[in-house]
C-alpha cells in the first residue's frame, strides 16, 4: 500500500477480472460512475470523475480540480496501470460522449443502479444524433460483486480499521453518565475517532438513550441520559478509505431485569450468528441463526432489520446479511468477505439493545476483527 492506496499490481488484477467479466457478458466496455467503484479500479479519490474500462484500455475522465493529483499518483507505486487521462473541460456527459465515440467499443455497459434515467436518455439521444452506433446495456453489481470479496491489501486495512475501534469504544463508554446529553457523547466519540487515526466517521454517530434506544437509526440529540437508561453506541471510522463499524449497548447505573434480559438474548443471538459464518454458508443462514435465538427468547418481533451488511469502501455494501427477499437473494459466503454481525432487540417505549462486530470469512470459518467486550457495561 502507498499513501493508503493499493499498488499497481493489485489494480492490474482487478482490471483482469473486470475484463474477463465484460467478455463473458458480451460487453466491449463499462462506464463506471459509482465513486467507490472508480476508486476500486483506478485509485481516484475525487468527488467527481467517470471511468471507462474496455477490453484493452482504461480511461479516467476528470476536470481541472483533479488532473494534477491524478498525474502525481501515476508517478507513484499506486499508479493505475495503462490509465489514460481525459480532460473534462465543460460537461462530464459531453466528455463521456466524445470519449466513447473515439473508442472502438460499441456495446457498452452502464451501472444501472447509479446512472440516472435522465442521464441515460440524454446520452442515448446524443449518441444517436451523432450516429455513434452505441448500444447501452444495463448492468447490476458488476464491480460490487468483486468488491464483496476483499483482496489481501483490503483485508489488512479493514483489520487495522476494526482494531482501532477498541480505544474509541473505551473512550465512548467512559463518557456515558447520568446528566450528559446524547449529542455530547457523540462529540466525544467523533473526537476519539480522529485521535485514533481515522480520516472521518464512517456514518453519523448513533447515541440512543432510554426510549430512543428502541429506534435502530436514532441520531444523537438533546436528550439527557438518566439512571437506568439503556444506551446504544454505534460508531465507525474510515481508514485509508475503508469503513469499520461497532455497536455496544451500555446501562446508566444498574440495569433493570428487562434490560438484562434483552441484552442477554441479543448477545446469544449475535454469538449464534458468528458461529454460523463459514465458507459455503449463506447470508440467510447467518441471519436465521440470530433470528431463531431471538424467537426462542420471545423477541422475534423485536428484531426488524437484517443481521449485517458488508464493509469496505462503503459502510453498507455487499453482502447483505438478511432474510431472503426478492430484491436481496441469499449469497454464499466466500473467504475474504467482510461484514457486520449486529442483531438487535427493540421494545417501543422502553429501549433496545444492539451488539455489533466486524467479521472476516476465512478458509475454515471466520475471524472477528473487532475486539471489545460484549458484556452489559454499567456506567456512572
Amino acid at each position: 500500500m502507498t499513501l493508503g492506496l493499493p499498488g499497481s499490481d493489485v489494480l492490474a488484477a482487478r482490471h483482469a477480472r473486470t475484463r474477463s467479466a465484460l467478455e463473458a457478458k458480451g460487453l466491449e466496455a463499462l462506464i463506471v460512475t459509482t465513486p467507490a467503484n472508480i476508486r476500486y479500479l483506478a485509485n481516484h479519490i475525487g468527488t467527481a470523475g467517470t471511468l471507462i474500462i474496455t477490453l484493452t484500455d482504461i480511461q479516467l475522465l476528470v476536470d481541472f480540480r483533479y488532473k494534477e493529483a491524478v498525474r502525481a499518483r501515476q508517478d507513484s507505486p499506486a499508479a493505475c496501470p495503462g490509465l489514460r487521462l481525459y480532460d473534462v473541460s465543460d460537461s462530464y456527459d459531453e466528455a463521456l460522449v466524445s470519449a466513447t465515440m473515439a473508442s472502438p467499443a460499441r456495446v457498452i455497459g452502464i451501472e444501472a443502479g447509479h446512472l440516472t434515467v435522465a442521464r441515460q436518455e440524454w446520452l442515448m439521444r446524443t449518441w444517436q444524433s451523432r450516429s455513434a452506433g452505441v448500444t447501452l446495456r444495463s448492468t447490476k453489481r458488476f464491480i460490487e460483486r468483486f468488491r464483496a470479496v476483499k483482496d489481501a491489501a483490503e483485508v489488512r486495512v479493514l483489520r487495522d480499521a476494526a482494531q482501532r475501534l477498541t480505544a474509541v469504544a473505551g473512550t465512548a463508554i467512559e463518557s456515558v453518565r447520568s446528566g450528559i446529553a446524547e449529542r455530547e457523547v457523540a462529540a466525544v466519540i467523533e473526537t476519539a475517532l480522529r485521535r485514533a487515526g481515522y480520516e472521518r466517521p464512517a456514518f453519523d454517530t448513533i447515541v440512543a438513550s432510554g426510549p430512543n434506544s428502541a429506534l435502530p437509526h436514532h441520531r444523537a440529540g438533546d436528550r439527557v441520559l438518566h439512571a437506568s437508561d439503556l444506551v446504544v453506541l454505534d460508531f465507525g471510522g474510515v481508514l485509508d478509505g475503508y469503513c469499520s463499524d461497532l455497536t455496544r449497548t451500555v446501562s446508566v447505573g444498574n440495569p433493570s431485569p428487562e434490560a438484562r434480559r434483552l441484552h442477554a438474548a441479543d448477545r446469544d443471538a449475535q454469538a449464534a450468528a458468528i458461529d454460523a459464518v463459514k465458507p459455503g454458508a449463506t447470508t440467510a443462514d447467518v441471519d436465521g441463526a440470530a433470528r431463531q435465538v431471538l424467537i426462542g427468547h420471545g423477541l422475534g418481533e423485536a428484531f426488524g432489520h437484517g443481521t449485517g451488511h458488508g464493509l469496505g469502501l462503503d459502510v453498507h455494501e455487499e453482502p447483505r446479511v438478511s432474510k431472503p427477499r426478492s430484491d436481496v437473494p441469499p449469497e454464499r459466503l466466500e473467504p475474504g468477505m467482510v461484514f457486520t454481525i449486529e442483531p438487535g432487540a427493540y421494545v417501543a417505549g422502553f429501549g433496545g439493545v444492539r451488539i455489533e462486530d466486524d467479521v472476516l470469512v476465512t478458509e475454515t470459518g471466520c475471524e472477528v476483527l473487532t475486539s471489545v467486550p460484549r458484556d452489559l457495561r454499567v456506567c456512572r
